[in-house]
């Protein structure tokens, strides 16, 4: 075995077989879990994916939402043990693998059109 092989077959224990599939463009909300205190509790954050990247157990997505008239950015590891769980809530209709051009626009501007063709 070569380590390519071996860094696989480690890796595939900690990969989580829940995940939808997401595109960028789509409109999710990832439960992300917050340990206050000795308390833990599931933070919902809701927003459109502008970003995707890597793959196997290093992909991250980047969430954008505008909170208060400013723009929150978040790098979302998917397979961190941080992330509770991701619901789709609507899918994007985009030409392009990263909207980072959607940093510059403001309010009606950031929309996307849906797409209807993928299941949720």
């Amino acid at each position: 075995m070569n380590a390519e092989s071996i860094i696989k077959s480690i890796e595939k224990e900690y990969l989580k077989t829940d995940l939808p599939v997401i595109h960028v463009g789509d409109t999710i909300k990832v439960g992300v879990k917050i340990i206050e205190g000795g308390k833990e509790r599931i933070q919902p954050y809701e927003g459109v994916v502008i970003a995707q990247r890597g793959a196997g157990i290093n992909t991250t997505i980047t969430v954008r939402r505008v909170f208060q008239n400013v723009g929150v950015e978040r790098v979302i590891l998917l397979n961190s043990p941080i992330v509770a769980n991701i619901k789709i809530i609507r899918r994007g209709k985009v030409r392009r693998a990263k909207l980072y051009y959607l940093r510059d626009r403001v309010g009606k501007a950031t929309r996307i059109k849906q797409r209807f063709d993928r299941p949720m």
